[in-house]
């Protein structure tokens, strides 16, 4: 029997890392994508269950790049890049939303085409999106509308390959303290006249527990969906936020 696949894109990133590992101490064949070769060569070494993919998952040749790679059933899709900190909607370019919503949600469309014929029942699609997705702030344009667009495209996901047992979920983190959240509290301290790490406090404390999340716990979170049971969370998001959302649902 082949080993089964699991593809990461944006791998060399903070969250990306830790879940390509731990889906390769999973027994998984991890297909690492990421644009720097440098960056996903070093991942994969040592790590006989990692294999490198360098492809710009913005452009369209990724599909192939991809697809050149998978030699098995795909058993999890994960799509995880990151998008560029902009500033907030009164002052981002809109050539920076434009391209947020390229990587997160055209992004999402080629990895998948790349991977469909290698779909099985049993697979999962996985989309990071993130808290200001569903929760719209002032200060944080690209991540808010690149990752509520994505939300709507995983739904869409699960209507189109639910009759296949393919099953795709989103997974909407809050806050992680990871480089690129420190970059996001650089932007709203310059707007409000503040330290980035005052910022981060006010962060700590927009949370119901007063911390934030973890790349381990996100890892975790999608490790968990490749069992049996979260088929029942078809075309769900998985709200990770540590408690900071107030809205229902």
């Amino acid at each position: 029997m082949r080993q089964e696949t699991a593809i990461v894109v944006g791998a060399t990133g903070a969250m990306g890392q830790v879940i390509a590992r731990r889906l390769a101490a999973r027994g998984l064949k991890v297909i690492a994508v990421a644009r720097s070769a440098d960056s996903v060569a070093a991942l994969a070494a040592g790590q006989p269950n990692i294999v490198a993919c360098v492809a710009d998952i913005s452009a369209d040749t990724s599909i192939a790049a991809i697809a050149a790679m998978i030699d098995g059933p795909v058993r999890m899709l994960v799509h995880g890049p990151g998008v560029a900190t902009a500033g907030g909607v009164m002052s981002a370019p809109t050539a920076a939303v434009v391209d947020a919503v390229n990587i997160k949600v055209g992004g999402l469309l080629r990895l998948v085409r790349a991977a469909d014929g290698q779909l099985q029942r049993g697979s999962r699609i996985v989309a990071i999106g993130g808290h200001y997705g569903f929760e719209p702030t002032a200060y944080a344009a690209t991540a808010g509308v690149a990752n509520a667009a994505l939300a709507n495209v995983v739904r869409q996901y699960s209507w189109a390959y639910g009759s296949r047992g393919v099953t795709a979920h989103l997974v909407a983190p809050g806050p992680a303290d990871t480089d690129r959240l420190r970059r996001v509290a650089t932007s709203r301290g310059e707007r409000d006249g503040i330290s980035a790490d005052a910022v981060l406090d006010e962060m700590r404390q927009e949370s119901a527990i007063g911390a934030f999340t973890t790349v381990e716990q996100i890892a975790w979170a999608i490790e968990l969906l490749l069992a049996p049971e979260a088929d029942a969370l078809a075309g769900g998001t998985l709200f990770m936020d540590a408690g900071r959302r107030k809205g229902l649902p």
